[in-house]
Order: C-alpha cells, then structure tokens, then sequence
C-alpha cells in the first residue's frame, strides 16, 4: 500500500480540519438561561433616539459599560497590528540565539543546564512568533473579549455569543482560498492574464498592470478571495521574486487591496460589503453595474495608469531580472480544470451555508486525490489563518455596533462616504455596511455613499476587507523579516484609495 498521497500531506489529518469547520457553524441559545439577556445589546433598546450623536455615544456607556470595554479590546487589537513586525523582530532574536547555542557539551548538569536554556529559548521564540503573526492577533484578543463577557454578562450570554456568530465568512474564506491556489485553476488564470500581459511584450511592467487590472475584476464573478489569492501568488511570482524597491513593492500592494476591494462591485454577490445590504435594500446586477461596476473599472484602470506613469523609472530597473521557472513539466487536462471551477462556483453558490460548502470541499479533497498527477500539494496553512482572523474580526465587530450605527446615521452624503472610508481602515468593511442596513430611513443616496466609502477604503489596513489577510498571508515573505508594515501598507494604499474614490463620487 503507497503512502498517503503528498498532494494532501499539507492538510495535518483533514478528519480535524474538517470536524472543527462544521463546529464553527453550531449555533447556540445558552442566553435564554440567562434572563434573556443577550450581547450585544439590541440598538432599539437604547431608546435614545433623541439625542445627538455624542450624547448618544455616551448615554449607551452609561447604560451598559461593557460597551466601552469592548471596544477599548478592540482598539488594543488594532494596536498589536501595529507592533506586530516588532513582536516578529523578537521571535527572529531567540531563534538566533537557539540556533547560537550549539550542541551541549560537558558533564551531565552542563548538559541539563544548556537543554533548559535551548527550551527557553524556543518557547520564546515561538511565543513572539505567535505574537507577530498578524492573522492570529484578533484571535488572541477574542480570548480577554470572551473572558470579559464570561464576568461581567455570565458564562451563558459568553457562550450564547459566540456560539451565535456566524462563522459562514471565514468558512467560505477558508475553503474558496484553498481551491483557488490549486494548480489548475492558477494554471489557468496565468494563462488568461499571460494573454493580456502579451500585449504589452510580457515584461515585468507588462505582468503587473494585467493582473493588477484584469486580476481584480475577476473578483466579481469568481469571488474577492478567489481573485485575490489568485493575483497574490502571481504578483509573488511574477512580480516580487524580481526584488523590487520598498516603494515599488507597498505601492503595487497597496494598489492589490484597494483594486480587489472595488473589483467586486460589478456584481451583487461576490464583494462582502456588497452582499450585507444587497438583498435588503433590493440591488440587482443591473444596478450594481449602472451605479458601481463601470465606474470601479474606471477608477482601477486610472489608478494603476497614475502608478505606472509616476513608478516608471523603477520598472526599468526590473527589466533586467530573470524571471523564475513556471513551466509545469505535466499540462493540466481541461476537464480537470472545468471541475475545479464547478467547486468554485459551488461554493460560492452555498457561501451562506457552511454545512454545503464543507461537504463540496470534502469532495474537492477526494478530487485531487484521485488526480494527483496534475495536482500540486493543497496547503492549508495560509487559509487556516486567514479564516481564523476573519472569525476573530466578526467576534469582535459585533461589539462596536453601539458605536458604529450612530456615527453613519448622523453624517450627509459626502461627510458619511468619507466617514465610511475611514471606518472600514479599523473595522471590516462587510460589518460597515450592515450596521448601515440596520439604520432607519436611509435614502439611495446615502445608501451608495457608505457602500462607496466602505469599498473604497477596503485596501487601507489589512482588516478593512475580508480577502486582505489572504493577500498578506501570500504575500508576506516577500517584505523580509518584519513582514508587511502596517503603516507603509496604508500609505502605498492612500493614493489609490483617493483616485477610486473620486472615480465612485464624481462620475
């Protein structure tokens, strides 16, 4: 009997994976013992609708402090974003100091002495390494969030809210990443985009504005997470392997997030932000097109011409590079390929049914068993962590509703656009717009200005859209040791952020 297949090695006993998948869909009603309380608190309950905004703000701490704690936790999350490269730089320091270690020599308390040190020393640096991991910070800040609620709303309001959450996102994340890395259907994008690349005689600058133009776009028909591993593992390939300049790697990464959070605007299933409000407020694929959809190819085609024209020179010096190998010594069958799209497009039609979308990738694994000569090893690290983030996001977004929903019902069109944008660079811009769902009396004007600001401020932090930790996990080797700066990221996404924004507003 052969050993298992390599292809699967990297999925770590998928039996696990798989049972803590369909746990992350159970859905509890433990607060029905609790008196009925719930968190987070229902915003009709407040009955202040009355008083100004400050007021307001201030008046719902006053009536339920956790408010505040709850969002003093979700600050110190988006801190620890911010020092996460330090913490990195900390790991990097005990693994050197392990490595420096050697072998232990001596007589047995010598030796006994230079283990425990050597143990020291890797548990630190796994600790900090934990620490600097961006994808796991929002989860290591939902264990003070649930403790809190454990002591101050009881154990059952903490474990009804969890248990209540829906984890359908961060499943579908997990699963659609998976798929759209497999060898076929990333065989079949460069294809595509090496079409367009031709164009312009397949140069580095060539490859760059096909995926970071082309690339995006897809997003609306074969989802943002899709498209956005899809474009990160070519940029890795066939742009940042070439060892580009600071500037040059933040303005093209900065031009990935903003461009994937637009590109999905062409139609009303596939962006996150578009699909909260989409059946509620009645948006069809038409109107997305006639209102969004043109507009976004406008904006993305400027913005990518602007950074072209301005970043010219440094394309040039990448003209020299040598491109790696990426001819696969085994072609991919068409049919092949056509099934791994079909489990695209399954999962994206059963995004909203965790159960569907984990049965469809179960028959995915048994796929790529069954055809591993034309397979590359499915890892599932990198997703893994994304969905973990993104189920941490949605723990902690749910309490800052109290906040959120006041400060857009109080802001006119162009106040609440720009208020929109800024909002989603600290919170996902999915939460954005369906806190905005839940406020009364919203025009179609103020409805396309906050769909607008969220989408266009969705490349300005790794949080602020829910493909972005996708994109960093892809694309984070390529930025050294300290990985993607937080701060450089939002400066590199600001001048596209302003161009597609103007593109939405003024058109």
């Amino acid at each position: 009997m052969r050993p298992p297949s390599s292809r699967v090695a990297g999925l770590c006993r998928p039996g696990v994976l798989i049972a803590l998948l369909l746990g992350s869909t159970a859905y509890g009603r433990a607060a029905d013992t609790a008196g009925g309380e719930v968190f987070p608190r229902p915003l009709a309950s407040y009955h202040d609708g009355a008083l100004g905004v400050g007021a307001k703000l201030l008046d719902r701490i006053h009536q339920d402090p956790f408010n505040l704690l709850a969002t003093v936790l979700f600050l110190g999350a988006i801190i620890h974003t911010f020092l996460a490269s330090r913490f990195m730089a900390v790991s990097h320091r005990y693994q050197r100091d392990l490595e420096a270690l050697g072998d232990a020599q001596g007589d047995a308390a010598t030796r006994e002495a230079h283990d425990r040190l050597r143990d020291q020393f890797r548990f630190r640096a796994q600790l900090f390494h934990f620490m600097g991991e961006i994808e796991a910070v929002f989860g290591i800040w939902a264990v003070p969030l649930g403790i809190a609620l454990a002591v101050f709303k009881g154990w059952p309001v903490m474990v009804d809210y969890f248990a209540r959450t829906s984890y359908a996102e961060p499943v579908f994340v997990v699963v659609v990443m998976a798929i759209a890395a497999s060898r076929p259907v990333l065989t079949l994008a460069e294809a595509c985009l090496a079409r367009v690349a031709a164009l312009g005689g397949s140069t580095p600058a060539a490859w760059w504005l096909s995926i970071l133009t082309v690339g995006p776009l897809l997003g609306s028909f074969i989802t943002e997470p899709a498209a956005m591993t899809i474009c990160a593992l070519l940029l890795r390939r066939r742009f940042y392997e070439l060892k580009p300049d600071p500037v040059l790697q933040y303005a093209t990464l900065g031009l990935l997030f903003v461009n994937i959070s637009v590109g999905g605007t062409l139609t009303h299933f596939a962006a996150p932000p578009v699909v909260m409000v989409a059946r509620t407020w009645g948006w069809d694929l038409s109107y997305l097109f006639t209102h969004f959809g043109w507009k976004a190819i406008i904006g993305i085609v400027g913005a990518n011409a602007a950074h072209f024209v301005i970043l010219r020179g440094r394309f040039r010096r990448l003209s020299t590079g040598t491109w790696p190998e990426t001819t696969a010594p085994i072609p991919v069958p068409a049919p092949i390929t056509l099934v791994h799209l079909l489990f695209i497009a399954w999962t994206v039609l059963t995004s909203h049914y965790p159960p569907l979308v984990v049965l469809g990738f179960l028959f995915f694994l048994a796929f790529v068993e069954a055809t591993e000569r034309h397979q590359s090893p499915i890892q599932l690290r990198g997703p893994l962590l994304v969905g973990f983030f993104l189920a941490a996001l949605v723990l902690h977004g749910g309490g800052q509703q109290w906040w959120i929903a006041p400060v857009l019902g109080s802001l006119d069109r162009w106040p609440l656009m720009i208020g929109a944008t800024a909002l989603t660079a600290v919170n996902d811009n999915a939460a954005i717009t369906y806190l905005a769902s839940l406020v009364p009396d919203f025009s179609e004007v103020l409805r396309y200005a906050v769909v607008a600001g969220a989408v266009v401020g969705g490349g300005l932090t790794v949080i602020a859209n829910a493909p972005n930790p996708a994109g960093q996990s892809i694309l984070q080797a390529q930025f050294g040791d300290g990985g993607i700066s937080p701060l450089k990221l939002f400066l590199g996404a600001l001048a596209p952020t302003v161009i597609v924004g103007l593109a939405l507003a003024l058109l």
